[in-house]
């Protein structure tokens, strides 16, 4: 395969281009070198592996966890984070996922944290993963626990350093975000989805979509099955005549198709100049992936359900995405998403977060994105509605002609507020 066969823009341009361009003339960040054999590639990616991302340099004494908490009111959750010093952070958890898993935060994850160095983050992302044999439930069950209490110490060292958390990780390349409007409905009858898509642009005035295509896999008794009645034939064309030329397109199966089926409907999606292919074999099927990736001229992403960094390694190293995208809740916060970004940057392969929805997922997403030098033009959304009550005094946190300004405030860039934090009581186990 010519190693120019899937490049793709690593710059921000507008939807109207983007659109536009025929999928053959996007270039990469920089050159896939197709010659290099897998022990070279590998190398050059554990060589990424070893660099930390938290910008220790930026304190100059020890900054030591005294208290870690979590903390709930129904159904929402907040960490929150004190030094000895008398530093605070606080996040807001995963509200979906930890009133599942609240009991691996306090009893496998809080007590590794107590009188560690802050400073050390990246050393005790990993060694909290071997701490009680934790890797033995990676996954969402380990990652969203983690990545709440990371974003409560980033949101502490960005208040104590005075800098958003996005130069904490990385240097600003994106002080606004771009999105992409991410739909669902992929169970609803084409007319009734349409509807409801047109709905959701209007509302965020979006330059950008992603579709659902195909099934669910979950409910997909026969895995070579094409999906729902044709929906899928239907509603790629029908997108891009509703929305003409100059809307971004992306589509989504969600792993719902084998490897011969996600070959056809991606030369459909080329056909009508979608830009990208997000999971179309089952997310664990790493070589089918490649297969498809092979076969295709529309890049392939995925990553969201991927929660080992030799995982996406070998999904690197092997050429099997073109656009990495990690969720940074389920795969245990920013310094491991953005270890993956830059494992992908070296091979002139994007980035884009899968987008937790709900909470402040939007907020983290926009910290996240911010800060990665090889960032997609748009980004996955879902809204700015929340139930947490919180003051920005940076950003009015709305979506302007599709973007949203990153807050720049110190740690997090929000204030929440105190009365909403009362609320809530500690866990105990």
């Amino acid at each position: 395969m010519e190693t120019n066969r899937r490049k793709f823009i690593t710059t921000a341009i507008t939807g109207s281009l983007a659109a536009t361009l025929p999928l053959s003339s996007f270039g990469r960040a920089a050159p896939f070198d197709g010659s290099d054999d897998l022990k070279t590639n590998y190398s050059r990616l554990d060589q990424i592996l070893k660099q930390p991302v938290f910008k220790k340099e930026l304190f100059s004494s020890p900054v030591i966890i005294e208290t870690l908490e979590l903390l709930r009111y129904r159904n929402s959750f907040l960490c929150r984070v004190r030094s000895k010093d008398g530093a605070e952070g606080i996040s807001v958890g995963h509200s979906g996922q930890l009133r599942s898993l609240y009991p691996i935060f306090t009893n496998l994850l809080q007590p590794f944290f107590i009188n560690k160095d802050a400073r050390d983050l990246d050393l005790l992302l990993e060694k909290v993963y071997i701490y009680q044999l934790n890797f033995r439930l990676s996954g969402m069950a380990l990652g969203v626990p983690v990545a709440t209490i990371e974003f409560a110490i980033l949101d502490m060292m960005g208040r104590i350093a005075q800098k958003p958390i996005g130069q904490l990780i990385g240097e600003i390349h994106h002080p606004e975000v771009a999105v992409y409007q991410a739909t669902e409905y992929r169970e609803k009858p084409v007319a009734e989805s349409m509807e409801l898509i047109k709905r959701d642009v209007a509302e965020y005035n979006a330059r950008a979509l992603k579709i659902k295509v195909g099934g669910l896999m979950f409910g997909t008794a026969n895995i070579n099955a094409v999906g729902p009645a044709g929906r899928t034939e239907e509603i790629i064309p029908l997108v891009r005549k509703t929305f003409g030329d100059q809307m971004v397109l992306y589509a989504d199966s969600n792993g719902f198709y084998s490897v011969e089926e996600a070959i056809r409907v991606g030369k459909l999606l080329e056909e009508y100049r979608f830009q990208f292919f997000e999971e179309p074999v089952p997310f664990d099927w790493y070589e089918e992936t490649k297969q498809v990736a092979d076969a295709l001229k529309i890049p392939v992403a995925g990553g969201e359900q991927e929660y080992s960094l030799h995982g996406f390694r070998w999904l690197i190293a092997n050429d099997g995405l073109q656009i990495v995208q990690p969720d940074y809740f389920y795969f245990g916060g920013m310094i491991r998403a953005m270890k993956v970004a830059l494992m992908a940057k070296a091979f002139g392969k994007s980035c884009t977060p899968h987008m937790t929805g709900g909470d402040l997922g939007f907020l983290y997403m926009m910290h996240f994105v911010s800060a990665l030098p090889n960032a997609l033009p748009y980004h996955e959304f879902k809204g700015l509605k929340t139930d947490v009550i919180f003051e920005c005094k940076t950003s009015p946190l709305q979506s302007v002609n599709g973007a949203v300004k990153v807050p720049t405030g110190p740690g997090s860039g929000v204030d929440i507020d105190p009365e909403f934090i009362r609320k809530h009581e500690v866990v105990k186990g």
